[in-house]
């Protein structure tokens, strides 16, 4: 069974194709329609809505300090939503007598009135969604500093009226949402004017409605005391032994809480489709009317969505240790500084430690997909994906990053990877058979859209080496929008200098859109090694380019294009890595 609450509405379902979308269930099966379908792939923003997860579904006690976030219903299994709160636009207005003319619009909906921001309409909704999102969030840390500032003796209205929301946020809230008729300036406008409408609500003391849930935490913390506890895990690895979450017919999807439910299940039912985020997958239901017969989301595992810091050399051994084992792991006195992600976290999730660890990584996000993709999208999604043109696997593979494989199905035979390691745990409560295999991220994709994933596999996290002093990464994508779009080519360069920074040591270049998988240019690399920092040394590389790849020309590129638009990227980072240096020396 999964629970939410949809426009303050408690639901409960059990009895559902499990292929159903937030956007299907919206429309056909509680006629809110004013969340509209547009595009069907998660493109346009027509379908976006906002929802919050719910106090007891989340590491906070308090819905006041859980963000909003937006997602493409259009794309997002309706079970995605267990422990959720749903909101749609027409929820956003105050408005308890049912009346148009008596409501009390949200700021971001009074403000599209007054700025004139919408035409036909038909993209509206899911603009306002992205406003108020916007609005709401911001409006809640501003609370939360004023909070803080009443506490050291600042004024708090002085606090709050002092933080307004600049154009750049404004944009970038809505880079997930197209118009075509009205033009994005109107639209620009009452996002910056949303803000005073609430500001001078505030002013006449206007009570706003609180979008939150509180009562959500005893409503759905009573539930689950009610329902009956999941059988627990026996011997036998039946199918009977975790019962699915929605059903219809044959067809299943059930939401695991551990790893080793997950692998239990995998056991079972090795060719079950895994779900993550589902912005790609999602696209199967939509566009080629699959009907998947088995899901298992891995939403609830929280051991996939951590991250974590720990010593570790190639050659260590993962075994079954959760993240939290593996960043305690310090028997290795000579090891290797790692991040390690869950394969489960999302965009969002990964982007504040990204910025602390490689800021140039996470200036690429603001061009990677829209915010309503980037808050349900996985790193372990992206790189399974295997698609050519992913922005995530040529930086992954330019920092030399290796993956960690969990194979479950019932023959793990065969696996070749320097850190395999079979694991059998037999007792009483648990007898489940897989294999862990750790391998260089380089060796994981194999051909278009083929992997070392088999029957029974998942990815279990990713490991980063941290950057080094001597170490310097530039990541440039070309594409014909700015924001939210496919990438024609991405290049990723990772140099290491010498102990003087005069001479290239070491070069790792990563390229996606140019070939049928993400890779590696060894030719161009080879070129760099032991070359002085000139530019003279970047152009040879770059002429050695045809010999690792000869891209496709395709719709959004021609091959000559891409091949020409690359060498001059490898110039041009060379040229910012020497200007870095400089600047370094200068500084020093």
């Amino acid at each position: 069974m999964i629970s939410f609450y949809l426009n303050g509405k408690y639901h409960e379902i059990s009895h559902l194709n499990p292929n159903t979308t937030v956007l299907e269930y919206l429309r056909l099966h509680e006629h809110h329609t004013d969340t509209k379908e547009g595009c069907g792939s998660g493109d346009c923003g027509a379908c976006t809505i906002m929802a919050q997860r719910l106090p007891n579904h989340a590491t906070s006690d308090s819905s006041d300090s859980i963000p909003f976030y937006t997602f493409n219903s259009c794309i997002a299994l309706l079970s995605l939503m267990d422990g959720h709160h749903l909101m749609t636009a027409s929820y956003l207005a105050d408005n308890p007598a049912h009346h148009p003319e008596r409501a009390l619009l949200h700021p971001a909906q009074q403000a599209m009135v007054d700025c004139h921001g919408s035409q036909c309409g038909f993209c509206t909704p899911g603009f306002v969604m992205s406003l108020a999102n916007l609005y709401e969030n911001h409006r809640m840390q501003q609370q939360k500093n004023a909070k803080q500032g009443s506490s050291n003796g600042q004024p708090a209205n002085e606090l709050l009226s002092n933080d307004e929301l600049s154009y750049d946020d404004i944009v970038a809230s809505i880079s997930g949402n197209l118009c075509r008729c009205t033009g994005y300036r109107p639209i620009i406008e009452a996002g910056l004017t949303m803000g005073k409408i609430g500001q001078q609500r505030d002013a006449d003391k206007t009570v706003a409605k609180d979008l939150t849930i509180s009562l959500a935490t005893d409503a759905m913390a009573s539930d689950s005391k009610s329902q009956p506890k999941t059988a627990s895990l026996d011997t036998s690895n039946k199918a009977s032994t975790i019962e699915p979450a929605l059903s219809e017919e044959s067809r299943q999807l059930f939401i695991p809480k551990t790893v080793d439910e997950l692998n239990q299940l995998l056991a079972v039912y090795p060719s079950a489709t895994i779900w993550a985020g589902g912005t790609d997958l999602g696209l199967s239901i939509t566009q080629h009317l699959v009907d998947h017969e088995v899901i298992i989301q891995l939403s609830a595992i929280d051991e996939l969505r951590t991250w974590s810091l720990f010593h570790s050399k190639s050659s260590s051994k993962a075994g079954s240790k959760s993240l939290s084992e593996l960043g305690n792991s310090t028997d290795n006195k000579a090891a290797v500084q790692e991040l390690t992600f869950g394969a489960g976290m999302t965009y969002q999730q990964m982007l504040p430690i990204l910025e602390q660890y490689y800021p140039a990584f996470a200036a690429l996000f603001a061009r990677t997909a829209s915010p309503q993709i980037r808050n349900m999208g996985t790193l372990g999604g992206n790189i399974a994906n295997a698609s050519p043109i992913g922005d995530l696997p040529p930086i992954l593979l330019a920092l030399e990053a290796r993956i960690h494989l969990r194979h479950c199905s019932p023959n793990n035979r065969d696996v070749g990877g320097e850190d395999a390691s079979a694991k059998d745990e037999s007792n009483e409560h648990n007898k489940t058979s897989y294999v862990d295999e750790i391998i260089p991220l380089s060796e994981f994709f194999l051909d278009y859209k083929k992997t070392k994933l088999r029957v029974g596999s998942y990815i279990f996290a990713i490991h980063m080496p941290l950057m080094q002093d001597n170490q310097h990464l530039f990541i440039h994508k070309i594409s014909k929008r700015y924001e939210d779009d496919i990438s024609a080519c991405l290049v990723a360069v990772r140099i290491d200098l010498s102990a003087d920074g005069m001479a290239i040591d070491h070069a790792k270049i990563g390229l996606g859109g140019m070939a049928a998988i993400p890779l590696l240019v060894k030719n161009c690399q080879q070129a760099l090694l032991g070359q002085p920092l000139e530019i003279a040394s970047f152009k040879k590389a770059a002429k050695a380019l045809p010999m690792d790849v000869s891209p496709l020309t395709d719709v959004r590129a021609s091959r000559e294009y891409r091949l020409h638009v690359v060498q001059r990227l490898l110039i041009k980072c060379g040229k910012q890595l020497i200007k870095e240096t400089q600047t370094e020396r200068e500084s020093s």
